[in-house]
């Protein structure tokens, strides 16, 4: 697709006006714009954010819809091949209006984990219910979502599989002949699809793929370390450490912790811009997965669309800053963060 955006939007429409879309809370700041600001006033598609680490919350609220409709309702889906497919049932007396179940994991920014395996067996409980995993932060090198039950996986490939900050383009994956055949007629229909040259970098990419994962997750895990020990740091969050809730699930689903690492720093607003300021190495920008480390501040930058309630709900403050890090040396990168953390600590005597 010709970004990763486009992708995502090849999966809505596959939806239809009444559905409903039970997204992850802490999801990128692009899409629950595009999903609140743009498909549900558009496209009469509801939307409901739900902590998916939480299965329980994403059940009631399953249920919740699915009363809404009580079964008798046979709705007349659009089929993109104007011919009868007729959908795999899975439980006739589970109906919902609950078409898709939009995941994250690791989360944007925060980094929460959420067994992929048991979303997706609970979305399969339903008639005509999808589970999409957006597995842009692990990369396919890291974790494979149609390994453990998802129907679709959307990355944006100008993150890590074009790897060099040199590329606008999304992939989606499915394991599902019917639903690659909608997929491909809704791409062909609205022209979303990447220039050849484009093409040929993310292939470029792809081809080193695996060796930049490894360096930058390598990076991540000592410079995780390195900030859980300084006294500029409040909080740490890194699916690596011992001391992130869902490390177990992550050492079980994953391949390997990934590369993005967020913390709180002590103070407020003021010496997180102290810290972004004095980075030389890591460069200020809201994009991430490339081989140079890139911070940013969620609150002020990518999730700045995100209304103030929620992100406060969830732990978006002034105070939160987002490492993508990178290939660089590991010291370079170290001392960089050093430095501009001890300067945000020189403020505030």
């Amino acid at each position: 697709f010709s970004s990763g955006s486009a992708a995502t939007s090849a999966i809505i429409h596959l939806l239809s006006p009444g559905d409903n879309v039970i997204c992850v809370d802490d999801v990128y700041g692009g899409t629950q714009r595009y999903f609140r600001k743009i498909v549900n006033p558009c496209m009469d598609i509801t939307f409901d954010f739900v902590d998916f680490h939480d299965e329980t919350a994403v059940r009631s609220k399953l249920d919740v819809v699915g009363r809404e409709n009580d079964g008798n309702e046979e709705r007349e889906r659009y089929d993109y091949h104007h011919r009868s497919t007729p959908s795999k049932k899975r439980r006739k007396n589970a109906p919902t209006k609950t078409k898709l179940l939009w995941l994250e994991t690791p989360t944007n920014p925060t980094l929460k984990i959420s067994n992929i395996q048991s979303i997706a067996n609970l979305a399969h409980e339903y008639d005509e219910c999808l589970l999409a995993v957006d597995n842009t932060f692990c990369s396919p090198y890291f974790q494979t979502p149609l390994e453990h039950g998802a129907d679709i996986v959307v990355h944006s490939v100008t993150k890590y599989i074009g790897g060099h900050s040199d590329v606008v383009m999304g992939v989606v994956c499915t394991n599902n002949e019917e639903l690659y055949k909608k997929l491909r007629f809704v791409q062909n229909g609205v022209g979303a699809v990447p220039s050849p040259f484009d093409c040929f970098l993310a292939h470029r990419g792809l081809k080193t793929l695996h060796v930049r994962m490894e360096a930058a997750a390598r990076n991540a895990m000592a410079i995780a370390l390195f900030l859980e020990n300084h006294r500029a740091v409040s909080k740490v969050l890194y699916p690596g450490l011992k001391l992130h809730p869902q490390h177990e699930l992550a050492k079980k689903q994953q391949h390997g912790f990934g590369a993005m690492v967020t913390f709180y720093c002590v103070g407020k607003k003021e010496q997180a811009a102290i810290i972004l300021e004095n980075l030389k190495v890591f460069t200020l920008a809201e994009s991430l997965g490339a081989v140079e480390s890139l911070a940013e501040s969620p609150s002020l930058m990518t999730h700045a669309s995100v209304p103030d309630g929620q992100r406060a709900l969830l732990g978006i403050d002034d105070t939160l800053i987002r490492l993508s890090v990178g290939i660089e040396s590991c010291g370079d990168l170290v001392n960089d963060l050093d430095f501009a953390l001890n300067a945000a600590l020189g403020s505030m005597e």
